[in-house]
């Protein structure tokens, strides 16, 4: 069985994490959603409520199932039986980041490989980022997350 876990901290989860989900959910038998918390990020949302948007989020996925740590992802991708990481790119500024990260993954835990999906055409904008700033200027987002996303946006009110 192919298993693997896409990990982030889904701050909030966007149209272009989902796009990777759905890619990423066609080429293995298992993937593990893994909703983490980076001690050096502040976060709009708790940890509950980003659970919670992606868990709406990949309800319609049958072989996904989202999960949490707060660990190294190498150690939880073990505990889980995933091999292997998956990592999504949107532009080649990703790439220094995603290739350091990839390599300390490495060191880490060398049975455990790091594959690369590129963002899909339309999609490479799209970051957690892009749409708290958006969201705080009045643009509309809802083309560019899930409903859970406006909604609990619009219950926050911050």
């Amino acid at each position: 069985m192919k298993i693997a876990i896409y990990p982030g901290s889904f701050d909030p989860v966007t149209n272009g994490h989902l796009d990777i989900i759905r890619r990423a959910a066609k080429v293995f038998d298992k993937l593990f959603v893994c909703v983490a918390i980076n001690p050096g990020k502040k976060y709009f949302f708790t940890i509950d409520e980003r659970i919670h948007m992606m868990k709406e989020a990949c309800a319609s996925f049958y072989n996904v199932e989202v999960v949490f740590t707060s660990d190294l992802i190498v150690r939880k991708a073990k505990e889980l039986g995933a091999n292997v990481i998956v990592r999504g790119l949107r532009a080649v500024t990703d790439f220094e980041f995603e290739f350091q990260l990839a390599a300390a993954n490495e060191y880490a835990d060398s049975s455990i490989e790091t594959v690369f999906m590129m963002a899909s055409t339309g999609k490479g904008f799209i970051s957690s980022s892009t749409i708290k700033e958006f969201y705080k200027s009045n643009v509309d987002i809802s083309p560019l997350v899930p409903h859970s996303v406006v909604e609990m946006f619009q219950k926050n009110k911050k």
